[in-house]
Protein backbone atom coordinates (compact mmCIF):
# COMPACT_ATOMS: atom_id res chain seq x y z
CA UNK A 1 0.00 0.00 0.00
CA UNK A 2 1.78 3.12 -0.94
CA UNK A 3 1.56 5.47 2.36
CA UNK A 4 3.32 9.11 1.05
CA UNK A 5 -0.65 10.06 -0.08
CA UNK A 6 -1.60 13.19 -1.56
CA UNK A 7 -3.79 15.48 0.16
CA UNK A 8 -6.92 14.19 -1.64
CA UNK A 9 -6.11 11.11 -0.26
CA UNK A 10 -5.70 11.87 3.38
CA UNK A 11 -9.13 11.61 4.68
CA UNK A 12 -8.95 7.66 3.89
CA UNK A 13 -5.81 8.00 6.93
CA UNK A 14 -7.92 9.59 9.12
CA UNK A 15 -10.95 10.52 9.40
CA UNK A 16 -11.85 13.04 12.45
CA UNK A 17 -15.07 13.13 14.51
CA UNK A 18 -15.81 15.47 16.99
CA UNK A 19 -18.18 14.29 19.95
CA UNK A 20 -19.94 17.28 21.71
CA UNK A 21 -21.17 15.35 24.48
CA UNK A 22 -18.05 14.16 26.00
CA UNK A 23 -17.00 17.71 27.38
CA UNK A 24 -13.41 17.39 26.25
CA UNK A 25 -12.75 20.30 24.28
CA UNK A 26 -12.50 20.29 20.37
CA UNK A 27 -8.40 20.64 19.92
CA UNK A 28 -8.09 17.59 22.56
CA UNK A 29 -10.37 15.47 20.84
CA UNK A 30 -8.08 15.84 17.82
CA UNK A 31 -5.49 15.39 19.25
CA UNK A 32 -6.23 12.39 20.86
CA UNK A 33 -7.32 11.08 18.02
CA UNK A 34 -4.34 11.68 16.37
CA UNK A 35 -2.35 9.86 18.88
CA UNK A 36 -4.58 6.50 18.55
CA UNK A 37 -4.12 6.61 14.96
CA UNK A 38 -0.18 6.72 15.84
CA UNK A 39 -0.58 4.17 18.25
CA UNK A 40 -2.46 1.48 16.36
CA UNK A 41 -0.47 1.91 12.97
CA UNK A 42 -3.24 3.55 11.48
CA UNK A 43 -0.95 6.63 10.92
CA UNK A 44 2.92 6.12 10.55
CA UNK A 45 5.87 8.19 10.28
CA UNK A 46 5.76 10.14 7.17
CA UNK A 47 1.91 10.59 6.66
CA UNK A 48 0.77 14.09 5.78
CA UNK A 49 -2.28 14.85 8.28
CA UNK A 50 -5.32 16.49 6.48
CA UNK A 51 -4.79 19.97 5.65
CA UNK A 52 -6.65 22.58 8.11
CA UNK A 53 -9.25 22.72 5.25
CA UNK A 54 -10.01 19.67 4.66
CA UNK A 55 -10.68 19.04 8.74
CA UNK A 56 -12.99 22.32 9.04
CA UNK A 57 -14.98 20.95 5.82
CA UNK A 58 -14.97 17.44 7.06
CA UNK A 59 -16.13 18.23 10.73
CA UNK A 60 -17.06 21.81 10.45
CA UNK A 61 -14.45 23.39 12.71
CA UNK A 62 -13.72 26.52 13.42
CA UNK A 63 -9.84 26.65 11.44
CA UNK A 64 -7.93 28.38 15.09
CA UNK A 65 -9.09 24.99 16.60
CA UNK A 66 -7.74 22.41 14.06
CA UNK A 67 -4.04 24.63 14.00
CA UNK A 68 -4.20 23.97 17.73
CA UNK A 69 -4.51 20.62 17.82
CA UNK A 70 -1.71 20.18 15.00
CA UNK A 71 0.99 22.39 17.38
CA UNK A 72 0.16 20.69 20.61
CA UNK A 73 1.11 17.35 18.08
CA UNK A 74 4.17 19.12 17.15
CA UNK A 75 4.91 20.35 20.84
CA UNK A 76 4.33 16.93 21.19
CA UNK A 77 6.95 15.47 19.19
CA UNK A 78 4.00 13.59 16.85
CA UNK A 79 3.95 15.59 14.72
CA UNK A 80 6.01 18.33 12.36
CA UNK A 81 4.47 21.29 10.22
CA UNK A 82 6.32 21.99 6.90
CA UNK A 83 5.64 25.34 5.79
CA UNK A 84 3.50 25.43 2.23
CA UNK A 85 3.19 21.06 2.23
CA UNK A 86 1.46 20.14 5.26
CA UNK A 87 1.51 18.99 8.73
CA UNK A 88 3.23 15.71 9.08
CA UNK A 89 3.41 12.75 11.29
CA UNK A 90 6.86 12.02 12.96
CA UNK A 91 8.39 8.38 14.37
CA UNK A 92 6.41 7.77 18.02
CA UNK A 93 8.38 7.67 21.21
CA UNK A 94 6.94 4.25 21.62
CA UNK A 95 6.11 1.62 18.39
CA UNK A 96 2.69 1.06 17.25
CA UNK A 97 1.15 -2.18 19.07
CA UNK A 98 1.15 -5.06 16.82
CA UNK A 99 -2.27 -6.10 15.43
CA UNK A 100 -1.73 -9.67 17.09
CA UNK A 101 -0.88 -7.81 20.61
CA UNK A 102 -4.06 -5.58 19.84
CA UNK A 103 -6.66 -8.44 19.65
CA UNK A 104 -5.37 -10.13 22.12
CA UNK A 105 -5.62 -6.87 24.51
CA UNK A 106 -8.92 -6.43 22.76
CA UNK A 107 -9.99 -9.71 23.69
CA UNK A 108 -9.02 -9.34 27.70
CA UNK A 109 -10.48 -6.08 27.83
CA UNK A 110 -13.67 -7.87 25.90
CA UNK A 111 -13.67 -10.33 29.11
CA UNK A 112 -12.81 -7.83 31.99
CA UNK A 113 -15.64 -5.71 30.62
CA UNK A 114 -18.03 -8.57 30.64
CA UNK A 115 -17.50 -9.23 34.19
CA UNK A 116 -17.50 -5.83 35.24
CA UNK A 117 -21.28 -5.36 33.93
CA UNK A 118 -22.04 -8.87 35.18
CA UNK A 119 -21.00 -7.22 38.33
CA UNK A 120 -23.61 -4.50 38.03
CA UNK A 121 -21.15 -1.67 37.08
CA UNK A 122 -22.31 0.28 34.08
CA UNK A 123 -21.01 2.00 31.13
CA UNK A 124 -19.97 5.14 33.17
CA UNK A 125 -18.86 3.44 35.81
CA UNK A 126 -16.57 1.17 33.60
CA UNK A 127 -15.33 4.50 32.02
CA UNK A 128 -14.56 5.72 35.47
CA UNK A 129 -12.40 2.86 36.38
CA UNK A 130 -10.59 2.89 33.25
CA UNK A 131 -10.00 6.73 33.63
CA UNK A 132 -8.63 6.14 37.25
CA UNK A 133 -6.50 3.39 35.97
CA UNK A 134 -5.29 5.66 33.05
CA UNK A 135 -4.75 8.56 35.78
CA UNK A 136 -2.73 5.90 38.11
CA UNK A 137 -0.58 4.81 35.38
CA UNK A 138 -0.09 8.38 34.18
CA UNK A 139 1.14 9.48 37.54
CA UNK A 140 3.42 6.56 37.77
CA UNK A 141 5.09 7.18 35.08
CA UNK A 142 6.19 11.48 36.22
CA UNK A 143 6.99 9.88 39.10
CA UNK A 144 9.33 7.19 37.78
CA UNK A 145 10.59 9.88 35.12
CA UNK A 146 11.61 12.12 38.53
CA UNK A 147 13.20 9.40 40.13
CA UNK A 148 15.15 8.70 36.90
CA UNK A 149 16.22 12.43 36.54
CA UNK A 150 17.02 12.59 40.10
CA UNK A 151 19.29 9.98 40.27
CA UNK A 152 21.31 11.32 37.34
Amino acid sequence: MERNRTPESNSALIGFRLDPRTGVPAYRQLVDQVRHAVRLGVLRPGDQLPSVREVVTQISINPNTVHRAYRELEVAGLAEGRPGLGTFVLAPATPPITAEHQSELHGELDRWVRRAHAAGVDDEGIQALVALSLRQDDEASLSDASTERAVR
